[in-house]
């Protein structure tokens, strides 16, 4: 069976600035990308469907399978067994709903052009609970539940890797370090949630890390970083300073001291020394964020909230960001005092007079960015920049 992750469109906005530039199901949740974790319960690849501008990017299923069956799943979906069972169960050409959400479609034929909202299939009512990302607060509000569902889907019937006794360690059942991962002279205490250490990691000397706590492939930890959890720094990042409970998708840095609280950094970010962001404000009310797709301030029911920050965003040297700020894509952010709560994709500068970033400097940078981790800058790369520029 051939499985497709559809984007409903409504959540994909609420759920900017991540999605300006990623599928939902690219959001990383946890430990694992919302991908991730269907295709290790299905044992399946999973393809995508979102908006045209990213597609190319985010390959769906290939033309030469037109007409095969598919199940479509909605991305904003966290797997479970008992709604992967219901999804396997469907008859072709019917769908699986939970009051008015489709949740999955089965369909005797793909078709490159299929859209959900446009056809009607016959419906069977799912009765087990549900849970879905629908608000970009979420991804770190509901980080410990997420980081402890893929510790257990990643280690279950695998052994951690020996942990270095120059470490001060509470709670080894709750620690497991993947091959390759260096790991010396910390304190780590896991009582409080897993510490999940990915291939490859490295977590320098002095580091204090409370869990739950996930390090992804390849990622550093600087010397004496403060980690308060639930927090996930994803694959290729470098961090330092002290980050409590916030979530960093991946290929970003945030490497010297400073505090990231309660916040969302996307892929391909910078944040500079002694960038440090609010995450409570001073009359302890509920914080409210810039809603981009309905240009409104929209409450988080939250008290702490801080940072916001979308895929290739940077901020310099001593930036203060207040509480509840939201960043778009590709803004590079500096100048005194504090930016606004909302900076438009390609700022240039941080105030309200800031400037547009040109856009063939913003793919210069990206580009240089790309080749220090080995990597291209590709077409469907550039067609991303383009589109969010002129949009």
């Amino acid at each position: 069976m051939n499985y497709i992750l559809f984007d409903d469109e409504n959540i994909r906005q609420a759920l900017f600035p991540f999605t300006l530039s990623r599928p939902i199901a690219e959001i990383r949740a946890g430990i694992l990308t919302l991908r991730e974790k269907w295709e290790m319960l299905l044992k399946e690849h999973c393809y995508s469907q979102t908006i045209s501008y990213l597609q190319e990017k985010y390959q769906p299923l290939p033309e030469s399978s037109e007409g095969v069956p598919v199940i479509y799943i909605n991305s904003s979906l966290f797997p479970s067994p008992e709604l992967l069972e219901s999804i396997k169960q469907l008859p072709q050409d019917s769908a699986l709903h939970n009051e008015n959400t489709i949740l999955a479609v089965s369909c005797s034929s793909y078709q490159k052009s299929f859209r959900v909202e446009n056809h009607k299939f016959n419906s069977k009512k799912f009765l087990g609970t549900v849970s879905q990302l629908q608000k970009p607060w979420e991804i770190f509000s509901n980080n410990a539940q997420n980081i402890q569902a893929d510790f257990d889907l990643l280690t279950i019937g695998r052994k951690s890797a020996t942990i270095d006794s120059s470490n001060k360690v509470i709670g080894s059942e709750n620690i497991f370090i993947e091959e390759g991962a260096g790991l010396q002279c910390c304190i780590i205490n896991a009582s409080t949630g897993p510490v999940y250490i990915g291939k490859f990691a490295e977590v320098m000397e002095g580091c204090m890390i409370r869990g739950p706590f996930a390090l992804g492939e390849h990622a550093v930890l600087k010397m004496g970083s403060k980690i308060y959890g639930p927090t996930t720094i994803g694959p290729e990042c470098k961090v330092g300073g002290e980050v409590n409970n916030s979530v960093i998708f991946g290929y970003s840095n945030k490497a010297h001291d400073g505090f990231l609280g309660n916040s969302v950094i996307g892929e391909w970010c910078n944040l500079g020394a002694d960038t440090n962001n609010s995450n409570l404000k001073n009359n302890y009310g509920q914080v409210k964020i810039w809603n981009m797709a309905q240009d409104e301030w929209q409450s988080t029911g939250l008290q702490f909230c801080g940072l916001m920050m979308g895929d290739h965003s940077k901020s310099g040297i001593n930036t203060m960001f207040n509480t509840g700020t939201v960043v778009g894509f590709s803004a590079n952010i500096f100048d005194g005092g504090f930016p606004p709560k909302f900076i438009k994709s390609y700022s240039w500068g941080g105030q309200s007079n800031a400037t547009k970033f040109e856009l063939e400097k913003a793919i210069e940078v990206a580009t240089k960015v790309f080749e220090r981790r080995k990597l291209n800058f590709s077409d469907a790369d550039r067609k991303v920049f383009e589109y969010l520029y002129a949009h």
